[in-house]
């Protein structure tokens, strides 16, 4: 299986090759599958995509001609990433109470809070 890069330092004629015998080895495996003599069938999926692969560049190329620009692989630089920022420690949060707020502490082992008697 010939990579994209392997493929596009090829000419055009030898891509349109390459292209008939993709489509005639998938013709022949689709043949193999409907007559259950097909052993991997995995095959199928790898051919496909070079199918895929190859049209891919031939169109790639024909978008590039007629931009007027060089049909080699266009790379886009991605963006520089930003430095990452280290969080800073933590600083430990004291646990305060409003001062509206009355706070009884539970003493037995029911769940609920004392209620005061006034």
């Amino acid at each position: 299986m010939p990579t994209a890069v392997e493929l596009r330092e090829l000419e055009d004629e030898e891509l349109e090759t390459r292209l008939g015998e993709y489509r005639r080895e998938l013709l022949n495996l689709r043949f193999q599958l409907a007559t259950g003599q097909l052993d991997n069938s995995a095959r199928l999926k790898q051919v496909k995509k070079d199918v895929a692969r190859v049209l891919s560049i031939l169109r790639d190329r024909e978008i590039a001609y007629a931009e007027g620009r060089p049909a080699g692989p266009v790379v886009v630089a991605a963006p520089p990433r930003p430095p990452r920022q280290r969080r800073k420690a933590e600083e430990p949060v004291e646990d305060v109470a409003d001062e509206d707020e009355d706070l009884t502490v539970d003493d037995d082992d029911t769940g609920r809070a004392d209620e005061e008697e006034a």
